[in-house]
């Protein structure tokens, strides 16, 4: 017998031990694995090169504040903007206010939507049949899919923060690599409808001509209005977006107390199984060395049994939370947060995986160091 397969055969000798201690890290690992993809999402990806050149500008004070339509000219005549064009939230209701039906809608100015926005793309006969509709609107292709729209379908949705029923035609479908499940529609609809909203925006898109340029576009923007009765706040996309996670609270801290938590849980069930199965084979411990196994070929085979225990639970954990991911990235609100996190499954398991094995080893290291330390007439007169 190899000392691979005596590994093995020890490794699940107590089977409901062994499997409920797989279990048990596995949903450790599992835990860990999915907030590693999270932390990676929120704060280690960078999004498409495109977006790395693109920059928000909102009210400095809340995004409940309007800025004024006009600031649109003034950005435009500062170095290096190529593309300025509002991106207004519509808040409202589509069929009925289920979780499933909810989307995002934003109101924009076709005329440069798709240009600063390269990274979506749509053919050009349908672009052009968008900036002639002043009703006419643009739909994700993920989101088109969901709903089953087709090009000329009615899609109407009943305003909230805006009392405006829009009655919109889909002109386009876009498609993107990262799906945003969005609707696009034309601005001027709602300031036509609704008095409050003509010539005010809540942010504007800025397009800048290369990536070194951003932090000197955004400090000239917020220069420019800095003394105006409504001052901004410029911001790259990526930023941007970290804002609203922020409001959840200190989520770094989150993140790192429950990987910790789960990390410890790893190194508390692997070191108690490992502790139960080494006192409970003193006695073989000894049988071992009469039959000339030496102390470290024992501690290899101790140690050894504990990393296939805990690899195994790793490996059994990521697999499932890559499943987990991708279910949640179909969700209707936080959807591209998933999809980007189950991107970055591919660098957090093996991650998961070290750190399995890492855990499996230190947890296996000292009980196995103390039984391969067991005298052979001790080992051979202990009871247990």
């Amino acid at each position: 017998m190899t000392l691979v397969r005596f590994v093995r055969k020890n490794a699940f000798r107590n089977k409901r031990r062994s499997i409920l201690t797989v279990l048990s890290m596995a949903f450790s690992l599992l835990l860990l694995s999915f907030l590693m993809c999270v932390w990676r999402a929120f704060y280690i990806d960078q999004g498409s090169r495109e977006s790395a050149q693109r920059l928000i500008v909102r009210h400095k004070v809340s995004l409940a504040n309007f800025i004024p339509g006009y600031y649109r000219e003034k950005i435009r005549t500062i170095p290096g903007v190529v593309h300025v064009v509002p991106v207004n939230w519509f808040q409202g209701i589509y069929r009925d206010q289920k979780p499933e039906n909810f989307f995002a809608r934003f109101g924009t100015d076709p005329e440069e939507f798709f240009a600063t926005y390269k990274e979506l793309s749509i053919p050009s006969d349908q672009e052009e049949a968008w900036k002639k509709d002043r009703a006419g609107a643009v739909a994700d292709s993920a989101l088109a899919k969901k709903y089953g729209w087709k090009l000329g379908d009615r899609i109407v949705i009943q305003g909230d923060i805006y009392p405006v029923k829009l009655e919109l035609t889909l002109r386009g479908i876009f498609t993107a690599s990262l799906p945003n499940n969005a609707l696009y529609f034309n601005w001027k609809y709602v300031e036509e409808a609704v008095t409050f909203a003509k010539g005010k925006a809540g942010t504007f898109g800025i397009l800048v001509d290369s990536p070194e340029d951003v932090n000197r576009v955004a400090a000239a923007v917020d220069q420019t209005f800095a003394n105006a009765p409504e001052p901004t706040k410029t911001e790259t996309e990526k930023a941007f977006q970290l804002s609203f996670i922020s409001m959840l609270g200190n989520v770094k801290a989150f993140i790192l107390v429950i990987s910790l938590a789960a990390v410890f849980t790893i190194l508390l069930v692997s070191g108690n199984t490992m502790a139960m199965s080494i006192r409970e084979r003193t006695r073989e411990v000894a049988v071992l060395k009469t039959l000339g196994f030496g102390r470290q070929t024992i501690l290899g085979l101790f140690v050894g049994e504990a990393v296939a225990i805990a690899l195994i639970g790793g490996i059994v954990g990521t697999l499932v939370a890559f499943p987990l991911l991708a279910g949640m990235s179909r969700a209707p609100q936080l959807g591209g947060l998933f999809l980007v996190a189950l991107r970055e499954w591919k660098f957090t398991a093996p991650v998961a995986w070290g750190v399995a094995i890492v855990a499996g080893f230190l947890s296996s290291a000292i009980p196995a160091y103390g039984a391969s330390r067991t005298g052979i007439v001790e080992g051979l007169r202990h009871i247990g």
